[in-house]
């Protein structure tokens, strides 16, 4: 089982900016695909963008332009950089991981389907004020 921990959030007025960084127990970074997930209290948990292992991204259509997801394969270490923030954005986020071993990974228009990745972290508390 792979662990994922999450650290960068935190509070920020709208209009400014996060980046939540997400490590790795493991080396598996090059072939997972990776996500990141997003859950408002009360709401059920959304896709908010993620990366496949060749470097191919997705992001939901109401954060496109504003955020953007990397990742470092050296430091086993994914990010979501966070621009323009809005009081909508506040929710824990999730970084997510499908390893597939030998075989690099593309999840393509199926990138948001929860049951598809089996790591999960355990988030990282974001707030928006106004």
């Amino acid at each position: 089982q792979v662990q994922l921990v999450e650290s960068g959030g935190g509070s920020v007025q709208a209009g400014g900016s996060l980046r939540l960084s997400c490590l790795a127990s493991g080396n598996i970074y090059r072939r997972a695909c990776m996500g990141w997930f997003r859950q408002a209290p009360g709401k059920e948990r959304g896709g908010v963008a993620a990366i496949a292992s060749a470097g191919s991204t997705a992001y939901a259509d109401s954060v496109k332009g504003r955020f953007t997801i990397s990742k470092e394969n050296a430091k086993n270490t994914l990010y979501l950089q966070m621009n323009s923030l809005k009081p909508e954005d506040a929710a824990v986020y999730y970084c997510a991981a499908l390893y597939l071993g030998v075989v690099d990974c593309d999840l393509g228009s199926r990138w948001d389907r929860q049951v598809l990745y089996n790591s999960w972290g355990q988030g990282t508390q974001v707030t928006v004020s106004s």
